[in-house]
């Protein structure tokens, strides 16, 4: 049992235990349907996934672990077994929803007119383009506003806080949706330990040789070592 947290590239076995248990449920579940790649005659694209576990103590000092994914499973945030999203994008209503629309609606004025060619529709298209691009940066900062994440101490901080003070002009895209901070803001808003954690690439990466399937894998700098600056410390 580790004395404080570990992170090393090498997992902790607690880490590795807790990760081969979640592999046997990928194996078998029948809770959801996503095509990694694994099984001939799966239907839509193969996608292939990061997954995370975290191995945690509670007041009882009872050991378990918790399990995420990196960004959408099966089409969705939310799922039997894994810890849900920090903000979920897909809420019905939400003002994410509502901006997707807005830019799904310019996109179809740019084709209408690019396809039809009224006078100085050249003209016009520029302005479209000009004012989506607007929109999606607007709609990009509402989203890493909307990204809180907790640390040991109970203090809590934005995307955009984090990633100002590590000297990023902006967070990437897809910060906050990979399966470490997940794992450790769940844990930090139910009084859980954190104790160990790896992260593990299930399925086939056909746009990359860089992931292989059920290899493990160091959280990403990119995106992750930012957040992680933050959530740990004092912890680590």
């Amino acid at each position: 049992m580790p004395e404080t947290f570990t992170l090393d590239k090498t997992p902790h076995p607690l880490a590795k235990i807790a990760a081969k248990h979640l592999q046997r449920y990928l194996q078998t579940q029948t809770d959801w349907e996503h095509n990694f790649g694994l099984s001939q005659g799966q239907q839509g694209a193969i996608i292939g996934k990061m997954f995370g576990v975290l191995v945690v103590k509670d007041k009882n000092n009872e050991v378990g672990y918790l399990a995420a994914f990196s960004g959408k499973l099966a089409g969705g945030n939310n799922h039997t077994k894994f810890v849900p999203p920090v903000f979920d994008s897909l809420t019905d209503q939400s003002f994410v929803t509502e901006g997707m629309q807005a830019l799904t609606r310019i996109n179809l004025f740019i084709k209408a007119l690019e396809e039809s060619k009224p006078a100085d529709y050249e003209e016009q298209v520029k302005l479209l383009k000009s004012k989506r691009r607007m929109h999606s940066n607007s709609l990009q900062h509402q989203i890493f506003d909307h990204y809180f994440f907790l640390n040991q101490a109970g203090e809590q901080k934005s995307l955009a806080q984090i990633f100002k003070k590590a000297n990023y002009k902006n967070p990437p895209s897809g910060a906050g949706e990979c399966a470490g901070p997940k794992l450790l803001h769940y844990a930090f808003q139910h009084q859980l330990q954190p104790l160990a954690m790896t992260e593990f690439w299930w399925g086939l990466s056909p746009k990359s040789d860089q992931w292989k399937h059920g290899h493990y894998y160091p959280c990403c700098k990119e995106k992750c070592k930012p957040i992680f600056d933050h959530m740990l410390n004092g912890l680590v």
